[in-house]
């Protein structure tokens, strides 16, 4: 009988057991998957981020291009071994960039909560067309030389979040127009006006009035945008004119603001900015170190502190910009231009998107010469310190601002679906007051100039001017190939001829000052995502 009982109670454990191990090989119910949602509150392309309400756009483009006669993305030759034409520059630049985009927005009971952020991706030409041994002192530092096969870097454009009208990070400044300095070209190297299409680190706030009337005000942090040169003119300048920077730190930040209408007939906006100029001592390094780059006076040495400095002034600019839309060329066609004005804040005027630049160029001669050179310095305030002797004597040990103005714009026409031009051009102006040209031409003549002819005479003021066509066609949508002719010039105002020294490899020899030129041809293909 136990013999049974037993048998009974094995049989109905592992019964048990083969159920319970049956049960648990049984299917569960899986949890239901959520699918992406397409986000419509925001325009085409954003989805709901999942498990969250935020939404999120990728985007982006990549981008090639290639210029013939200039730097990347059409700079003209203007400057360095370009504008020397010497054997050490390219005929040619490239780069590939892939730029991507993320941009990401939630619904919030004060608004919009948007963030944004640009990183590119690229590898360019090595150098940015400079290859001179003579600029070594760069390649530990500069970006132009990570270029090696393989290599390539990232740069980061803009990264900012927008709140309940403020914007913080690094954004286009409140004194930008929506176009920057495109108003219809490919080049970055369109001067006349403001450009940070880049981004700026800045806080700005943004109010809207209705009807297309909104208002900006910002602080803009301008060490590393917005500032030129303040030049001690005791620190000699260069043979082509080049001047020291000798400016001191940032104490405030640049105010920036505007008004803007947008309408359907197109815009209207006023900018306007103040900024700081301010010298950092009177008594500066003079010493030139081999293997630098241009200057490398006005560094500090012992006693600088206690030399005394010039007074900070406030420079600042103002820019009027429209837009023209619905004009009677064509659907779509439009004209932009923006018109600037600046005293102490140069950059506004002789703008890129990426620094300023101060211009040196060579060309032939037909007087006697081994060949002529035109150059502009652009600077936001020279100042001589009093109490100097020689060449350098005469200095009142005050800020002289530089005054600056520019115009530039863009008449873009649309062909059919596919095909579109613009034509685009600038004219830009520097120019110094009577003791600050005085001064420059003080000291350059004694310290630079050799011989110089009886029709010689020095004025730092100079023009540039720029016109240029591109053309593109858009065979599928969001592929574009363009190109682009540009044609630069120089208007430097001095007269006759000297012996110079200009950097090397050119000569010790004598050259005829002359206006200068340039053309360059920039080809781009570009397919946005």
């Amino acid at each position: 009988m136990k013999m049974v009982k037993s048998l009974i109670l094995g049989s109905a454990a592992g019964l048990l057991a083969m159920g319970g191990a049956q049960a648990a090989d049984l299917p569960v119910k899986a949890k239901a998957v959520e699918y992406v949602r397409i986000c419509s509150l925001y325009g085409a392309g954003f989805f709901y981020i999942p498990g969250t309400d935020t939404c999120i756009k990728l985007g982006g483009y990549l981008r090639v291009d290639t210029t013939f006669n200039g730097s990347l993305y059409d700079q003209p030759a203007w400057s360095g071994d370009l504008g020397q034409r010497n054997r050490y520059y390219d005929y040619f630049a490239s780069r590939s960039r892939m730029a991507l985009t993320i941009d990401t927005r939630t619904a919030t009971e004060y608004g919009v909560v948007r963030t944004f952020g640009q990183a590119d991706f690229q590898f360019q030409t090595l150098g940015n067309n400079n290859t001179n041994p003579a600029n070594a002192g760069t390649l530990p530092t500069s970006t132009a030389y990570f270029q090696n096969p393989g290599e390539g870097y990232t740069a980061v454009e803009f990264v900012f979040i927008q709140f309940a009208g403020f914007t913080f990070g690094k954004s286009a400044s409140a004194y930008a127009t929506p176009w920057h300095g495109y108003p219809g070209n490919n080049t970055s190297f369109l001067l006349g006006g403001h450009d940070t299409v880049t981004g700026v680190n800045n806080i700005q706030y943004t109010a809207q009035f209705g009807n297309g009337v909104s208002g900006t005000i910002g602080l803009d942090d301008p060490s590393t945008f917005n500032r030129t040169v303040v030049g001690n003119l005791t620190v000699p300048l260069t043979a082509t004119g080049g001047i020291a920077n000798a400016y001191g730190g940032v104490h405030a930040p640049d105010v920036v603001g505007n008004i803007r209408v947008d309408q359907a007939w197109g815009l209207f906006q006023i900018s306007g900015a103040l900024h700081e100029v301010d010298g950092s001592y009177n008594l500066l390094n003079t010493a030139v170190v081999p293997g630098a780059i241009n200057l490398v006076g006005a560094s500090p040495i012992a006693g600088s502190e206690t030399s005394g400095h010039p007074d900070t002034k406030w420079g600042g600019s103002v820019m009027a910009a429209l837009q023209i839309k619905n004009i009677p060329t064509g659907p779509g066609d439009d004209f932009k231009i923006d018109v600037s004005w600046a005293k102490g804040d140069t950059k506004n005027v002789i703008s890129t998107s990426a620094t300023s630049p101060s211009f040196t160029m060579f060309g032939g001669s037909g007087a006697g010469a081994y060949q002529s050179i035109g150059f502009g310095a652009t600077t936001d305030a020279v100042y001589l310190p009093a109490g100097g002797t020689g060449a350098f004597a005469g200095g009142d040990g005050r800020l002289h601002l530089t005054e600056a103005f520019g115009v530039r714009g863009a008449f873009n026409h649309n062909w059919d679906p596919y095909w579109s031009s613009s034509l685009f051009g600038s004219y830009s102006g520097v120019r110094y007051d009577g003791v600050a040209k005085a001064n420059i031409c003080a000291v350059y003549t004694a310290v630079r100039v050799t011989a110089p002819s009886a029709d010689y005479s020095c004025n730092p003021d100079f023009n540039v001017a720029q016109i240029g066509v591109v053309t593109r066609w858009t065979p599928v949508k969001n592929l574009t190939f363009s190109a682009e002719v540009m044609y630069f010039a120089l208007d430097q105002k001095f007269t006759g001829s000297a012996i110079l020294g200009p950097t090397a490899p050119k000569p010790v020899a004598r050259y005829e000052f002359k206006d200068q030129d340039t053309v360059s041809l920039n080809v781009r293909v570009q397919r946005n995502f």
